[in-house]
């Protein structure tokens, strides 16, 4: 490892946590506006804490435990890499939430404060920027700190178990794995119990008060509405930053551990420090073009049009990574002998790996628009679907159904175009780079991602807190572009969840592969092929799974919640309900529900490999991925749909058709599907994948010396 390039990388993250701890502490300092509002927002900090907390219980036991088995039968230092990376995700998601908690309310008192859009949108801006900055940050702390302690990565055979010693393991990249894994376990934990907390909340809350009692949104006598405030956070802020940070530190760790494996099969030593040293750097040079497209965004004077706003802080971290991202690829490989890159398979020289992370960072940014596009109320599909409301409900579920269908050919298409060639150009490093650079500016994604939820919960505290309409009327706006935002954030989710799971899969591949053979995964071996088609069935296993545990939750909600609405006084607004009945309910329907399926996406591969063996497990991680990736951007796409064209109809687009309405009351029930599709299902299916694929990687080895059907 490169110690200048190591000391220059961890200034940029001190810098930049500097920066997430003083924006912290300025959010925190900012007032919370009347009392009630100050009451109605430590409901939710509470509840928020409450349930990360019982969570956290939860977690600990189970990386304990396989943080155990990994040093005992794996690698004796694996296990306190695997605890170092739960530990980095855990406290990116819970600082994204504890800010996102603050900023909520503070975002609403700015809107009554100053009845400026500007204004408000930087409030909660700058409590995005906490999550997206401190995911990126410390995903990448951690992995160097990996790699200071242990010495980098080398290409020797020098690992072991403190029990069994097994041949061939690479003790340096068994470390990278597993901080890998670690991030991941605790992703597929945020993200379905998150999504089950605040989807059945929601969805609870929607039929309790817009179907049954004909009562507004985020109206404070509906006992639920205070928990799905607080699901906002737990799963589109929390959840979210663990699963993008997931995302890029396995396609970090996928990338060095394809140079190691290049190693291995060409032997060439001129090349293999920058191979490995490239992706921290690609990743720091993101990281700094992110805190400065949020400094830009936060000095500037904003206007009245938030989307015009976001979208230069975004342009200007992307194109800023694109820059010095040039600059790194000619400091790191310009003094590389031009015949290995011939070796390597590298079409450009020194260029290749630069252009395959522009291939990766434009796909991302192409994901993002062709999603905004299926999903925003401004563009046709929606609109369309808006008018397909006052019809019926089966009409707009089967509209819905089509727009998201429609809309995964685009996205996967780009997926293709982009990996077909950053392949032809850079090789396997290649795919592996495009997909960092496609997660190279997570900071400045996960940032305006994280505005959505924050701009919601300010609206539903305007609503819920009796705030005057012209309040509301911002909120409404910030909320508008939120519900945006955070359907291009889960497009993003998916697209980089594909790059990373085809560079692990890649790796995957490399490990088991001699190195004197070629790196190809025979897809006519029968065992491949039947890990492929198990693979394709997990998926649609799982999504039904996740759906029939949201379900099951929110109906048994919506029941206590009537039965709470009946107290004398509640609907009449003179007693307050007993929103912690409904806190405590959706936290104990989620955390009972969580365990099973995210306990599955680890022991599918691990039992997969022992009984049917390497090969098999390729297939399945294959079939999976071609499986779930459409279907993750179908229910993601159609979900968003629904959301906004119900909220087209709210807002007086379809004319006489407004709130309360039998058109409303249809895409009430459309938004009711597409909640379980977009935040539960959706965007769990990623992390599965990419579990999946982890846990893989980590056990190759493994595969390689045991397996019970030769």
């Amino acid at each position: 490892m490169s110690l200048p390039w190591i000391i220059a990388i961890l200034c940029v993250i001190a810098l930049t946590l500097a920066y997430v701890v003083w924006n912290y502490f300025r959010i925190r300092k900012m007032p919370e506006g009347t009392a009630e509002m100050a009451e109605m927002a430590a409901i939710i900090r509470s509840g928020a804490s409450a349930f990360m907390k019982t969570e956290y219980k939860t977690i600990c036991i189970v990386v304990a435990v396989i943080a155990l088995a990994l040093s005992l039968f794996v690698e004796s230092t694996s296990g306190i890499t695997f605890i170092f990376g739960a530990l980095m995700s855990s406290s990116a998601c819970v600082l994204g939430m504890k800010s996102a908690t603050y900023a909520n309310v503070r975002t609403a008192n700015k809107a009554r404060e100053t009845m400026s859009i500007g204004e408000t949108v930087k409030v909660a801006l700058c409590g995005g920027s906490i999550s997206g900055l401190s995911v990126q940050a410390l995903g990448m702390l951690g992995l160097v700190v990996v790699l200071l302690i242990w010495g980098g990565v080398n290409h020797q055979t020098d690992g072991g178990g403190l029990l069994v010693s097994l041949q061939g393991i690479n003790a340096s990249v068994m470390r990278v794995s597993t901080y890998s894994l670690g991030c991941s376990l605790v992703a597929m934990f945020n993200r379905v119990a998150g999504g089950n907390y605040t989807k059945a909340a929601d969805i609870s809350a929607d039929i309790l008060g817009k179907i049954r009692n004909d009562l507004p949104e985020d109206d404070s006598r509906v006992p639920n509405v205070i928990a799905d405030f607080i699901g906002d956070n737990v799963n589109d802020i929390a959840g979210n930053c663990s699963d993008l940070l997931e995302s890029f530190v396995a396609t970090m760790s996928a990338s060095i551990l394809i140079a190691v494996i290049l190693f291995e099969k060409f032997n060439i030593e001129s090349i293999f420090n920058p191979t490995v040293i490239y992706p921290i750097i690609l990743a720091g040079a993101g990281l700094l073009s992110c805190l400065i497209g949020m400094l830009f965004a936060n000095v500037k004077k904003m206007g009245s049009n938030p989307s015009h706003e976001l979208n230069l802080a975004t342009w200007i971290s992307a194109g800023m990574t694109v820059i010095l991202g040039l600059g790194a690829s000619w400091l790191v490989f310009g003094k590389v002998d031009a015949t290995t890159f011939e070796t390597f398979g590298w079409k450009v020289s020194w260029l290749s790996p630069w252009i395959c992370a522009v291939l990766g960072l434009a796909s991302g940014v192409a994901i993002g628009s062709i999603t905004e596009y299926y999903t925003s109320s401004d563009f046709k599909p929606t609109k369309k679907l808006a008018d397909m409301a006052t019809e019926g409900d089966a009409f707009i579920i089967t509209k819905g159904d089509a727009i998201g269908s429609r809309s995964c050919l685009f996205p996967i298409v780009v997926i293709g175009i982009a990996l077909f060639i950053s392949g032809k150009v850079g090789g396997t490093y290649g795919i592996s780079i495009a997909s960092l650079g496609m997660l190279s500016f997570v900071g400045a994604t996960v940032s305006i991602d994280a505005f959505g939820p924050i701009a919601d919960n300010a609206g539903g505290l305007a609503e819920s807190c009796h705030l005057p309409s012209d309040v509301r009327s911002i909120t409404d706006k910030l909320d508008a572009v939120g519900n945006t935002t955070a359907a291009i954030g889960k497009g993003f989710a998916i697209g980089s969840a594909a790059f990373a799971t085809v560079s692990l899969i890649v790796s995957y591949v490399g490990n088991f592969t001699p190195a004197s053979a070629e790196i190809v995964l025979n897809i006519a071996s029968f065992t491949v092929i039947t890990g492929a088609i198990i693979g394709g069935a997990l998926v649609e296993y799982f999504s039904a799974l996740l759906t029939d545990n949201t379900i099951e939750s929110a109906r048994a909600m919506a029941d206590e919640g009537d039965k709470l609405l009946s107290v004398p006084g509640v609907l009449e607004g003179k007693v307050r309900p007993d929103y912690n009945r409904m806190i405590q309910m959706a936290t104990q329907g989620a955390l009972r529900k969580m365990l099973f399926p995210s306990v599955l996406a680890m022991l599918i591969p691990v039992l997969g490999g022992f009984v049917f063996g390497a090969e098999f497990v390729g297939g399945l991680l294959i079939g999976a991925t071609i499986v779930a990736i459409p279907r993750a951007i179908f229910m993601g796409n159609s979900g968003g749909a629904f959301d906004n064209a119900k909220k087209s109809i709210e807002s007086g687009a379809v004319e006489g058709h407004g709130k309360g309405s039998p058109a409303h009351k249809a895409a009430v029930t459309g938004d009711t599907v597409g909640d379980v599709r977009k935040d539960v299902v959706g965007v769990a299916l990623d992390i599965f994948i990419k579990t999946m694929s982890t846990v893989a990687n980590t056990l190759v080895y493994i595969f390689r010396n045991f397996t019970l059907i030769k």
